[in-house]
């Protein structure tokens, strides 16, 4: 699978620019001018796993085949002791066959999906929350130096998100240190290519931090939980039900960053409070406006 590196200190980052992500359009605006502005593109990807139809979900467009790697290995679908032999994508037919060297069969599971709360098409399957039976997350540190630092990087990173709007971003993060940057229409399609990339790459979950623009919902902790990450932060709120859980498997759920304020609803004890809030820059306007159009 060929890797598209970012620019900067991003492994991937966002490519506002690349063809066919968003379409330009012209409106009228509240005076009755004319207003061109650019929107989002979705389109059905479907993935299949071996010979099986698994799911179409509404995306990008980017990065099809860890989007179809990440989604069956936080399904279920694809075991620890299963190997991948390929991944085909064909952009003709929107279409990814992931291949594993064993038989695989998931009539029964299917039949088990429900509908989530996640925009455009998020979908969790009924027994999903089985995997969290016994789940341990590693007792790493979290500093609040980092999460300052990470918000505001990720804030300044060109991408759709501050381009058109209408989209998630989720990143994956080491310290301070932003290493992959995703987005989506929804914000579990962004997260699961975030887990088919550290699948494809053989990454280690254990110190890295999952940072999301979106609401910090059930499946979002869960999909966190199961590949082993244990910080989840957004810059958006919570659900009950996603902090329930997160209190249940320990993991660390931070939302509500917005410059120097957060709030931390589970792990407490992995944050170690090394940064004065008070030397902290306020969020700018720009992403202000944007937040109260989320």
């Amino acid at each position: 699978m060929a890797r598209r590196d970012g620019p900067g200190h991003y492994l991937i980052a966002p490519d506002p620019g690349r063809a066919g992500l968003t379409r330009a359009v012209t409106g009228t605006d509240q005076t009755g001018a004319e207003a061109p502005i650019s929107v989002v593109e979705e389109r059905p990807l479907t993935i299949f796993l071996n010979g099986q139809e698994i799911v179409t979900a509404m995306t990008i467009g980017d990065y099809p085949e860890y989007l179809a790697l990440g989604f069956l290995k936080n399904q279920g679908m694809l075991r620890d002791d299963e190997a991948v032999t390929g991944v085909d994508y064909d952009d003709d037919l929107e279409t990814v066959v992931v291949r594993t060297d064993g038989a695989t069969s998931y009539e029964e599971k299917l039949k088990k999906k429900t509908r989530t709360s996640g925009c455009a098409v998020g979908t969790v399957f009924g027994d999903m929350m089985e995997g969290l039976d016994g789940l341990t997350l590693p007792a790493t540190e979290v500093r609040t130096s980092w999460l300052y630092t990470l918000a505001d990087t990720i804030n300044r990173t060109p991408s759709l998100y501050l381009e058109a709007g209408a989209i998630h971003g989720t990143v994956l993060c080491r310290e301070d240190r932003p290493l992959v940057y995703m987005e989506d229409v929804g914000r579990h399609n962004a997260v699961d290519k975030i887990a088919g990339w550290m699948l494809s790459e053989s990454v280690a979950p254990d110190d890295k931090i999952l940072y999301t623009t979106g609401r910090l919902t059930s499946e979002m902790v869960i999909k966190t939980a199961l590949m082993g990450i244990p910080v989840l932060a957004s810059r958006s709120g919570f659900t009950a039900w996603g902090v329930e859980i997160a209190r249940e498997v320990g993991l660390t759920l931070i939302g509500r960053m917005r410059g120097r304020r957060f709030v931390c609803l589970s792990g407490e004890e992995r944050l170690l409070r090394d940064a004065d809030p008070g030397s902290v820059a306020e969020e700018d306007r720009r992403h202000r406006r944007k937040s109260a159009a989320e």
